[in-house]
C-alpha cells in the first residue's frame, strides 16, 4: 500500500523544525522512518505533514559528556552497535541495540526514533528506564529534560507536546553488572516479554503499555501484561520470572 497524501518538509536547522511543528497541525518528525513509514503505509498513520530531520547538522555524532553518552536524534542505531565508545561508556546500550529488528533496520532506525515511537515491546526504552537517563526535547518555547521515568506515558505515547522533538537522549555510564535478555518467536521479532537488569535495578518490556521498573525479588508483582496470538498474559508472567532469573545469574 502507498501513504495518503501529505505534505513534505525538509528544515535546514533545528530551529526551522521547531517553527514547522509549532505552525503546522498533525505534523510528524522522520528521522529513520523505520516505525513511521509502514505504518504510513499501512495507512495506520496518516500525517498531514512530514518534517525531515535528516538536513539538520550535528544531530549525527554520539558525544561523551555529563558521566555518560549524549546520542543526538540522528544517530542511527547501527552506529551504536559498531561505537567502540558506547561498547566503552555504556556497554547495556551496546548490548541491547543489538537486540532491535536486523541490522538492515538499525541502518536507518535511530536510538531517538526508538524512544519517541514508545513501543512496550523495545528495548531502547527499557534501557533508558533502567538506567535512568534522560531526553532534551526542544520547541519554539525553548528546550527541557524528560527523565525516563515521566517519558512514557502508554502504548506508542511519550509526554512529548505536539510541537516538541526530541534532539537527543543521555544514557548514564555504567561499569557494573547487567544484562538485557528477551523471548521472541524468531530474531528480530518483536518481544514476548524482555527484561534489562542494572546492577540491582529492573526494567521490564513487552509486559505493560510502557517499561516499567519491576522489584527484582517480585518482579511479577502488580503486572496485568495482555494478551495475543503470540502469547497468553500467563506465559507473560512467567517469562517475566524465567527472563529475571537469567538476568541475575549473567
Amino acid at each position: 500500500m502507498k501513504p495518503a497524501p501529505f505534505e513534505y518538509h525538509a528544515p535546514a536547522t533545528g530551529e526551522e523544525a521547531c517553527e514547522l511543528l509549532h505552525s503546522l497541525e498533525d505534523a510528524k518528525v522522520l528521522a529513520g522512518g523505520q516505525s513511521l513509514i509502514p505504518l504510513m503505509n499501512f495507512r495506520l498513520a496518516r500525517p498531514a505533514h512530514l518534517v525531515d530531520l535528516n538536513r539538520i547538522r550535528f544531530l549525527d555524532s554520539i558525544e561523551e559528556g555529563d558521566g555518560g553518552l549524549y546520542v543526538p536524534a540522528l544517530v542511527r542505531q547501527a552506529a551504536v552497535e559498531d561505537s567502540e565508545l558506547v561498547a566503552r561508556i555504556c556497554p547495556p546500550l551496546s548490548a541491547a541495540v543489538r537486540l532491535v529488528a536486523h541490522r538492515v533496520i538499525r541502518n536507518r532506525g535511530t536510538v531517538c526514533g526508538s524512544l519517541a515511537h514508545a513501543d512496550p515491546a523495545s528495548e531502547l526504552p527499557a534501557v533508558l528506564l533502567a538506567l535512568g537517563g534522560h531526553v532534551d526535547v526542544q520547541s519554539v518555547h525553548g528546550r527541557r529534560s524528560i527523565p525516563a521515568d515521566q517519558l512514557f506515558t502508554g502504548v506508542f505515547e511519550t509526554s512529548l507536546a505536539p510541537d516538541e522533538v526530541m534532539v537527543r537522549a543521555w544514557f548514564p555510564g555504567y561499569s557494573g553488572s547487567f544484562a538485557v535478555v528477551e523471548e521472541s518467536r524468531r530474531h528480530g521479532d518483536f518481544a514476548l516479554a524482555g527484561v534489562v537488569r542494572a546492577g540491582d535495578r529492573l526494567a521490564l518490556f513487552g509486559v505493560a503499555p510502557t517499561p516499567v521498573l519491576a522489584d527484582p525479588n517480585d518482579p511479577t508483582r502488580g503486572l496485568q501484561p495482555s494478551g495475543d496470538l503470540e502469547a497468553t498474559p500467563e506465559f507473560r508472567l512467567h517469562l517475566v520470572k524465567v527472563l529475571t532469573e537469567r538476568a541475575f545469574a549473567a
